[in-house]
């Protein structure tokens, strides 16, 4: 009779305040982990289509292909993103297709799903997090690194007549939109939070990536 009135009274109270009943299984860090995760996945959103907006030679690669069905591909994959027209590969193999020379399929679809789905495992493919759910600081300093790796390739590595893969910040040689820049850097700045946080939380010593790796993609931790 106890438990069923406390059941009462915490639905009562969750429906006075607009506060969901399944957020009584969360703590404070699982509230935060949930805005993180559903920042990180707005951000790749808002990137995928500015790259669309910039280089639409790469969404005509696929007939009858829009933004919004890409978004849609992206949005309604749930876990890991695996789809065929990649040939299966996903995160850092997926984001090496972005400059890759033989690959002639669409470089903004292969970084949107290499991107999100690389950040989709630094949160264990969770869409929310609860009590029991633990994450580890290691996929998400790594993640970290890559995000900052692809901006630096995105900026730097050229095709054979030396125009960029993708066309980012730089438009024939003048940098003429940083909100790039900043895109990249928020997603940096997230998952080095979440890093920290969940270091914290897990009351153990992180080990933070080594930055010196320099220009190379590391996989995350399994």
């Amino acid at each position: 009779m106890r438990l069923l009135l406390v059941i009462l009274v915490s639905l009562s109270v969750s429906a006075c305040s607009g506060y969901e009943f399944k957020n009584l299984a969360k703590s404070d860090v699982d509230l935060v982990t949930d805005e993180f995760i559903d920042e990180s996945r707005r951000l790749v959103r808002e990137l995928t289509v500015k790259l669309y907006k910039r280089n639409p030679s790469q969404l005509h690669k696929t007939p009858g292909m829009t933004i919004e069905k890409r978004l849609t591909l992206l949005q309604n994959s749930a876990g890991e993103l695996n789809f065929v027209e990649l040939a299966g590969r996903q995160e850092t193999e997926a984001l090496e297709l972005v400059f890759n020379p033989d690959f002639d399929g669409d470089r903004v679809f292969a970084l949107a799903v290499g991107l999100g789905g690389m950040l989709r495992h630094a949160y264990g493919y969770n869409d929310e997090s609860f009590l029991f759910d633990s994450l580890e600081p290691e996929p998400l300093w790594t993640s970290a690194h890559n995000v900052e790796v692809l901006a630096w390739k995105l900026r730097n590595n050229r095709m054979d007549n030396g125009a960029p893969w993708l066309i980012s910040s730089e438009y024939q040689g003048v940098t003429d939109n940083l909100s790039f820049e900043r895109l990249f850097g928020k997603l940096i700045v997230l998952q080095e939070m979440m890093a920290r946080i969940a270091g914290d939380a897990d009351d153990r010593r992180v080990t933070k990536v080594v930055h010196a790796a320099g220009s190379v993609f590391m996989p995350l931790p399994i």
